[in-house]
């Protein structure tokens, strides 16, 4: 990746010379082995950075107290974007003779034509950067983007990575920002809200229903009692929706959260029938 955007840069930089206006005083340096070899170390040591940013954020992750895990990981995209335009700026000054305006203006030029080239690309560029300090989603949120729901586990310059339920891995462009609502069920902190889903018929005792949901929700080993836990109720054509709202100790255990939910709360729909000798109309 490195070696395309370097490469790309340089040859819009040499083409544009005779072609942008306003790019007087611009020259060549005279290019002999050691320029060469320059080049090389500067692509190799970038490439090794890249390299220890992604493999170190990743070490310090694992190893910091959980409030500092996001913090850890959401720092490699700064540091690849500042590793990129260092190692650019500096392979330029190799082969030309820039002042400081030459410079501005070869970069406004070069991210013109680069723009019209890679248009989704830059786009996607771009968009990583603005949501570096917008901040719509973080390494360890868990998000909806679309139809795809899951956690972020890399963020890059061009996208992210979404880990779903599924333990399927999604890669997803920067550039959906721009056009596409963002859900974040976490926004930075630990815990993440799941919304559990039951079905009932029509003419079930709600209250009762509520009772026995909130009685699953606080018995779960994987329920995190200190945050609140709600029931909200919804009435379909068909039968009675009622939404179960909880947070599980371990975000990445929605699946085993909910399921457990769903037994337990089985089990007590079962049981408070059987003591008041009614249908099972409650299924």
């Amino acid at each position: 990746m490195i070696l395309n955007y370097l490469g790309l840069t340089l040859f819009f930089h040499f083409n544009l010379l005779t072609v942008a206006p306003g790019l007087n005083g611009i020259g060549i340096k005279d290019i002999n082995i050691q320029t060469i070899l320059q080049t090389i170390i500067a692509l190799a040591l970038a490439y090794g950075f890249l390299i220890s940013v992604k493999f170190l954020s990743k070490w310090l992750s694992e190893r910091v107290p959980l409030r500092f895990r996001a913090a850890a990981k959401q720092s490699e995209p700064f540091l690849q974007a500042l590793i990129l335009l260092t190692s650019t700026i500096y392979i330029l000054s190799l082969f030309l003779q820039l002042s400081t305006e030459n410079l501005l203006a070869i970069t406004g030029t070069v991210a013109v034509a680069l723009g019209f080239a890679f248009k989704d690309y830059v786009s996607s560029l771009i968009a990583g950067v603005v949501a570096l300090f917008e901040i719509p989603y973080r390494v360890g949120d868990r998000v909806q983007i679309g139809e795809n729901y899951g956690e972020i586990i890399t963020y890059d310059l061009r996208g992210i990575r979404l880990q779903t339920v599924e333990d399927n891995l999604i890669f997803i462009p920067h550039n959906k920002i721009w056009n596409e609502p963002i859900s974040n069920a976490n926004n930075g902190a630990l815990e993440a809200q799941v919304t559990t889903d039951f079905y009932l018929a029509h003419g079930v005792d709600s209250e009762l229903v509520i009772k026995i949901l909130h009685l699953a929700a606080y018995t779960s080993k994987y329920t995190q009692l200190k945050l609140p836990v709600s029931v909200l109720v919804e009435e379909k054509p068909w039968g009675t929706q009622y939404h179960l709202k909880s947070y599980p100790i371990v975000p990445m255990k929605i699946r085993i959260h909910q399921g457990k939910l769903g037994f337990g709360c089985g089990f007590l729909f079962h049981f408070s029938v059987t003591l008041m000798h009614e249908d099972e109309h409650f299924w």
